[in-house]
């Protein structure tokens, strides 16, 4: 069985890739000329050149594959340019997809995210049930994968596509190596950086489960259904304070009101629009972490056998990982 994944540069992708490698699956990677291949250079695999700009790539990629993973997106809380980002991730996706579906393909994997899942104002942990709408998505990244979603949902419910959707939260490990914004923090905490925070919460998982999470959505996923692949939920101090435990430094002992640090993030992407690179802090970065992200992986443990290590042992192995690959100096 050959199977097709995108975003295995990257790091969820790449994670999933070495998942379905270890269980002796053939792999075709879908990469962009001239991308960044440090993540594949373990993996045995099939590269197919193409991009999800690209339809034409796309409908080459998926020949001869009998399933796919579809992991690839733009991950970014700042764009200069936010159309490019929505055709990437909605257009690329739908077409994609229906390039598989018209392939023939037995069963597809989308990569969705819990950004597309609503929130509870008192901090509980949200489900795949939980109301959303298009209103409550912060920024392009939120709403080019809430659209994205939903027009996969229609896909499935219309034209019978095969896909499992599942909904990773804030993956945390070995192989960011971008890094994605979370990572970028996780650097900065260890390079200590980061003395002061704000009253905000994420669901932290070991990217190697929510890899995992993915295979079993393959394996005992229902059509059309999604799956929140989640860890452990914790405040964002604690969070900081574990980084800072593992390089021995002082945990950060500075609260900021939400309201402070708007204008820190108004600057930095003033600068980032002047000189280039991404700002220190976003203006959407800081209106999401005005709600506690928090979540419940309930429904795919129960119908999918899905577990997850520790936070801690999570956020162990990003350090370790960032420290041995130099990104800690």
């Amino acid at each position: 069985m050959t199977i097709l994944v995108t975003g295995a540069t990257g790091f969820v992708g790449a994670a999933v890739a070495r998942a379905l490698a270890a269980r002796g699956h053939g792999l075709r990677l879908l990469a962009r000329p001239g991308s960044d291949r440090r993540n594949l250079k373990d993996l045995t695999a099939e590269i197919a050149e193409g991009s999800l700009d690209d339809p034409q790539s796309l409908k080459r990629s998926v020949k001869g594959c009998s399933a796919l993973f579809h992991v690839a997106a733009d991950y970014r809380l700042w764009v200069p340019d936010p159309s490019a980002m929505m055709r990437t991730n909605i257009d690329g996706t739908l077409a994609l997809l229906e390039a598989g579906a018209n392939e023939g393909l037995s069963r597809m994997v989308y990569t969705s995210s819990v950004a597309v899942l609503g929130l509870h104002a008192d901090g509980g942990p949200a489900s795949e049930d939980t109301p959303s709408t298009l209103t409550d998505m912060i920024g392009p990244y939120k709403q080019s994968k809430f659209l994205a979603e939903k027009a996969v949902r229609q896909a499935v419910a219309e034209k019978k596509w095969p896909v499992v959707i599942v909904n990773p939260s804030t993956p945390i490990g070995p192989g960011d190596v971008k890094p994605t914004p979370t990572g970028r923090m996780i650097v900065e905490a260890a390079l200590g950086r980061m003395p002061a925070y704000v009253d905000t919460g994420l669901n932290v998982v070991h990217v190697d489960d929510v890899a995992e999470g993915h295979l079993l959505a393959f394996d005992k996923g229902v059509i059309g259904e999604r799956y929140i692949l989640g860890g452990e939920n914790m405040a964002l101090k604690d969070i900081l304070s574990e980084v800072a435990r593992l390089m021995g430094r002082k945990p950060p002992g500075i609260s900021l009101p939400h309201s402070a640090v708007m204008p820190i993030a108004f600057f930095s992407e003033l600068w980032a629009k002047a000189f280039g690179g991404e700002p220190m802090a976003t203006l959407d970065g800081v209106r999401m972490a005005r709600k506690k992200m928090f979540f419940s992986s309930a429904k795919a443990e129960r119908d999918l056998g899905y577990r997850a290590r520790p936070a801690a042992q999570a956020i162990n192995d990003a350090v370790a990982w960032f420290k041995a690959n130099g990104y800690l100096g």
